[in-house]
């Protein structure tokens, strides 16, 4: 597996070239995801550096540390969908499907749940 990421010269051994333009979207996907992981990568570094304390203890910690390991997870998932899209085009196989977008979601939900909680109790006491 981590073969097909950082030697894609031997994919082509494997089936046949699919039609450019669905690389090439395959590519697109890729980089949006990248893109995904940076602004989360991003958002856990402004948590880190730009936010106050705030009234739960380590809660502004936790969050730019979630921020950076979901922004690293969705990276190493970006790499792997691609490779395995890849393949499954060059074999006319059935794309693979995926559970993560969902998951990503919630995740992203439930933080954003906590930080309005967080706000609520804040403005609460002020």
């Amino acid at each position: 597996m981590l073969r097909e990421w950082f030697d894609p010269e031997k994919t082509p051994t494997v089936g046949r070239t699919p039609d450019y333009r669905f690389s090439l979207a395959n590519e697109r996907t890729f980089l949006a995801w990248i893109r995904t992981g940076l602004a989360l990568i991003a958002g856990g570094l402004a948590c880190a550096q730009f936010l106050p304390p705030l009234p739960i203890t380590f809660l502004r910690e936790g969050l730019a540390i979630a921020l950076l390991l979901l922004g690293s997870v969705v990276a190493l998932r970006a790499v792997d969908h691609w490779a395995r899209t890849e393949r499954a085009m060059r074999l006319g196989e059935e794309l693979p499907g995926s559970k993560f977008p969902a998951i990503l979601a919630m995740v992203v939900a439930l933080g954003a749940l906590l930080l309005i909680i967080t706000v609520l109790i804040n403005a609460a006491k002020e």
